[in-house]
């Protein structure tokens, strides 16, 4: 069985329409950055680490951890703090273009297998009034970023070069082929992959 070591409703929403069976079980772990640590340092460790957190509870399943982080600038932009917060990230992002980088980890038998996507996205001018009745709709406190491509902000993102459910917060097409990769060593492919 596959288990993934998040609550993330999009994460989830991605798998099943993928049509990718699995449980959820959310890893707790302190998500604070290392001195001098790269982005896609960064979302690699989070995801390994979120991933080893629930495969030491599930030592006979396939567990999936994954963490997606912004980068403009060269600053990392995770989940807003506060309203205010999101506001100054949505001003960052304003009229530019940003890079959207996921860690993926599958963990079998004990076993890390680390990777990361980086999604380049363009984002239009966004005006002061819009942030702030973007910030009120509440949509972006718990993305990373501050923003929901495939929502609200979706107006302002007339272009992205890379993975869309990336973006969204789960590469699937990679996720796919790390499971495929090590569905060989399993008898019970079809719950990994659904019914066909």
């Amino acid at each position: 069985m596959l288990v993934l070591a998040s609550a993330s409703p999009r994460r989830q929403e991605l798998l099943r329409n993928a049509g990718i069976t699995f449980e959820v079980q959310p890893a707790d772990i302190p998500e604070d950055p290392q001195p001098g640590e790269s982005a896609k340092d960064y979302t690699e460790r989070l995801a390994r680490e979120k991933a080893l957190a629930v495969a030491n509870q599930r030592r006979h399943d396939v567990v999936l951890g994954a963490d997606t982080v912004v980068v403009v600038d060269s600053q990392l932009l995770g989940k807003p703090s506060d309203p205010a917060d999101a506001a100054r990230m949505l001003r960052m992002l304003s009229g530019r273009k940003h890079q959207v980088i996921t860690g993926v980890c599958l963990v079998v038998s004990g076993q890390p297998s680390v990777a990361s996507e980086t999604t380049l996205v363009t984002v239009s001018e966004i005006t002061d009034k819009e942030i702030a009745d973007y910030v009120s709709s509440g949509e972006p406190m718990d993305k990373a970023g501050a923003y929901a491509i495939q929502g609200i902000a979706s107006r302002w993102i007339p272009r992205i070069e890379g993975d869309y459910s990336n973006v969204v917060g789960l590469p699937v097409a990679l996720v796919f082929r790390m499971l495929r990769e090590i569905s060989s060593e399993f008898s019970e492919k079809p719950r990994l992959f659904g019914a066909n």
